[in-house]
């Protein structure tokens, strides 16, 4: 029997291996051995994804390898999402949570992550996409009225924008009417600290408990 570590590790290997069919076989062998996909996609999957990230920033790998493990996780996150919505069927709604990708960044796994997530505890989420333009944010909390409104950055040139979320809100007259999250593989406590965002979500399992917390 294959334990969580054993699946965790072969599945953050085929990521950073760029391998889309060996990531697919990982996740499909992690449901058939009834191990914790969450714990999967975190520790696994997202793990080997930050560690590409890392090596982005550092210079050792360039733009079309982040793109591949992209790929590679989204095909193993794709498996495991009808695993997960299982999981969340039937939960009572607790109310609206709006995420997307900050303007100028491509960047969708981990927002979709969260969104997966976020479902599967009973938040009905406004999916805005990836590259969205800080006004979108801002139309989103009118229109919608979400209790949070998430903003995703996958790189540091694009984590500034953060701060424009928190600015356009407080133009608008709306930004004690919502609360912000910001999260990505750059962001860190301090940067929320710094901008005034009310939640930083370290990973899709904080990001749950923080917005769970706004309703209990």
């Amino acid at each position: 029997m294959v334990s969580q570590d054993e699946i965790n590790a072969k599945a953050k290997a085929a990521v950073m291996d760029f391998d889309d069919e060996a990531v697919e076989e990982v996740c499909e062998e992690a449901i058939d051995a009834g191990v914790d996909v969450v714990s999967l996609i975190q520790d696994g999957l997202t793990a080997g994804m930050n560690e590409i990230g890392d090596q982005f920033e550092q210079g050792t790998l360039f733009l079309p390898h982040v793109i591949a493990a992209s790929e590679a996780m989204s095909a193993g996150v794709a498996v495991l999402t009808p695993v997960l919505e299982k999981q969340g069927a039937g939960v009572e709604s607790k109310g609206k949570i709006a995420i997307g990708t900050i303007e100028g960044d491509i960047h969708t796994i981990g927002k979709d992550i969260v969104a997966t997530m976020l479902k599967i505890a009973g938040f009905q989420v406004i999916d805005l996409g990836r590259d969205v333009p800080i006004a979108d944010y801002v139309a989103a909390v009118k229109e919608h009225q979400p209790l949070a409104i998430g903003s995703s950055a996958l790189m540091t040139t694009t984590m500034v924008l953060q701060m424009q979320v928190e600015e356009q809100l407080k133009e608008a007259g709306l930004r004690d009417s919502v609360k912000t999250m910001v999260g990505g593989a750059p962001v860190t406590q301090d940067w929320a600290d710094k901008i005034g965002a009310d939640i930083y979500a370290e990973n899709a399992t904080d990001a749950v408990v923080k917005c769970k917390a706004l309703v209990e």
